[in-house]
């Protein structure tokens, strides 16, 4: 059997069309080349198609999905071979040996009951490779190529024992166990903190020189693939609108879709009123307000110099947060300090960002300041009044006035309440309408704020897509009228599109409302558009402080010079 199309390519997908049970393309003739030795990226936003696009090269694909027509043609070390006509026990010799998979959240997709080790060592187990002596020396092997040097703490760990970096790793190592030629990455650094992205990206990058493999690389960040992948696929509606070498692609972009992909990511240097979104792309009129719309770094600082002539909203001393170790009944009991003396002041109308990797504590500081930790010392005053150490009940009046917005809305909405009832359920508890009437007004009011419809009233959260959800989030927090919103990384989960939306949403919000922000992220180019001053975290500690302009400028810290180095 010969390749239709490119005699070179290790992977060619001819006309593939996906459908659902009820007839909807998912996926719809869709073609997509990978030659030997090459990375080629499928980008797109959630629900365009690309992981299925993935998934269907391995048969992955639900039972409930129907490849209807379309050919995979993959090269095997000794033919070239039809994926869809091969049986069950055929793909299995394929699978994991000479096409590898890394899944987006390796949480999920490793076994929490299982060391990662013997995880690892499963694709040799399966595919015969080695003594048993022999495939543990080769997991040892495969840890340190990928950059796991502690390798016998790594064996012998369980997934939730390992960073999320860590756990990517193992995930990559166990996809290259079997030497594979092409390596699929589904969304593999969505997660991850921008310098560990860099790492895994990096990693990859010198996986494929030195094997001579070829990477498909799926994600919905267009500007992520620009200095790895060979050449672009954008996917949108299931359909690709666009491909062609990287560079190409990225200095002349032809397709609309692919020019706001490009356009909404919030840049480094330097600060938009607005960032752009795909409906100004699709409305030429519309984009004329984006060609004024930059603030000047010496506004942006006289307007912070304004805020610091203000009485604080809410002032952290001296926190210190710790956490206890697990430790035997009889030893006596341990901690582990996960903020050490943070400090800092938020004036009113402000937007301050703490930004940090995972497990510096930024998300603890924002979860003490609403008094849902224990086990900490410090001083946390809002409106010059101390809060830290009320109980429950007397901090319930300030649990009204700063209101916390999750990274994942679903997790953070019941499943079982309609999206109306938990809004209005938060004004009930705190009594902000005397009637349900009254109460059913304000939530359809604010659902209209948040850019959705009254109707919606009635639905519940699985019948809407993320950015929807992040919305609901937004609109339950502000039906108590709070002054104060922590952000604890609400954009990140996010595609770049949507993104845009929410964090123009965010702005809009604050000037109508009046609000003051706390925004907890990794990202320093959400950071770069939303905030006036930025508090960098490094292992529980501020590392660097000051308005965003001075730090982005001139950075003193070289922890904060490898975050903007990562974001670019």
């Amino acid at each position: 059997m010969n390749l239709r199309k490119n005699e070179g390519a290790i992977l060619n997908i001819e006309n593939l069309t996906i459908s659902n049970s009820r007839g909807k393309e998912l996926v719809s003739h869709v073609s997509i080349t990978v030659e030997l030795g090459q990375v080629v990226a499928l980008v797109g936003e959630s629900g365009s198609g690309k992981s299925l696009s993935a998934a269907s090269i391995i048969k992955l694909l639900p039972k409930t999905l129907i490849n209807k027509i379309g050919k995979i043609y993959f090269c095997t070390d000794q033919q070239t071979v039809e994926i869809n006509s091969l049986s069950e026990k055929e793909l299995c010799r394929i699978r994991g040996k000479e096409i590898g998979f890394v899944f987006q959240e390796p949480m999920s997709s490793l076994n929490p009951v299982m060391k990662c080790g013997e995880q690892v060592r499963e694709v040799f187990q399966i595919h015969k490779i080695a003594t048993p002596k022999g495939q543990v020396d080769k997991v040892y092997d495969l840890f340190k190529e990928v950059g796991l040097n502690d390798t016998v703490r790594i064996y012998n760990s369980y997934p939730h024992q390992l960073s999320g970096g860590q756990k990517q790793r193992v995930m990559i190592a166990m996809a290259i166990a079997g030497e594979p030629k092409l390596l699929i990455a589904d969304e593999p650094t969505t997660a991850l903190d921008s310098t560990v992205q860099l790492k895994i990206i990096q990693l990859l990058d010198d996986l494929r020189r030195k094997r001579n493999m070829s990477i498909l690389f799926v994600s919905h960040d267009l500007n992520l693939v620009k200095g790895f992948a060979d050449k672009v696929y954008v996917m949108r509606s299931a359909k690709i609108v666009e491909s062609g070498p990287t560079d190409e692609l990225f200095n002349k972009p032809k397709d609309i879709y692919t020019k706001s992909l490009l356009s909404c990511r919030p840049s480094l240097s330097k600060k938009l009123t607005r960032l752009p979104e795909l409906k100004d792309f699709e409305n030429p009129e519309s984009n004329s307000i984006f060609k004024d719309s930059i603030i000047s770094d010496g506004d942006l600082n006289k307007k912070i110099a304004g805020y610091s002539a203000l009485q604080p909203l809410l002032e952290v001393s001296q926190l210190n947060v710790q956490f206890p170790k697990k430790s035997a009944w009889f030893k006596k009991k341990a901690f582990n300090k996960v903020v050490s003396d943070v400090s800092f002041k938020i004036f009113p109308g402000e937007v301050l960002a703490l930004v940090g990797e995972s497990g510096s504590g930024k998300s603890t500081i924002g979860r003490a300041i609403v008094n849902l930790l224990d086990q900490k010392s410090g001083t946390i005053k809002f409106q010059n009044q101390r809060i830290d150490d009320l109980n429950p009940s007397d901090f319930r009046h300030f649990r009204k006035q700063i209101q916390l917005i999750f990274q994942d809305p679903f997790a953070s909405l019941n499943p079982r309440m309609k999206i109306g009832e938990a809004i209005a359920e938060a004004m009930s508890v705190h009594k902000i309408y005397p009637t349900k009437a009254q109460t059913k007004t304000a939530v359809n009011r604010l659902l209209e704020d948040v850019g959705l419809n009254p109707s919606d009233f009635e639905k519940y959260p699985h019948q809407f897509s993320g950015g929807q959800r992040q919305r609901i989030s937004i609109a339950r927090s502000l039906a108590v009228n709070p002054q104060l919103l922590i952000c604890d990384e609400c954009v990140s989960a996010l595609d770049v599109n949507v993104q845009a939306q929410i964090l123009n949403l965010l702005i809009d919000l604050k000037e109508k409302f009046g609000l003051t922000m706390l925004f907890i992220t990794h990202d320093l180019s959400v950071v770069r558009f939303i905030a006036d001053r930025v508090v960098v975290l490094s292992e529980g500690k501020i590392v660097e402080f000051g308005s965003v302009p001075d730090v982005y400028s001139n950075p003193i810290q070289d922890f904060t010079k490898q975050l903007l180095a990562a974001s670019l």
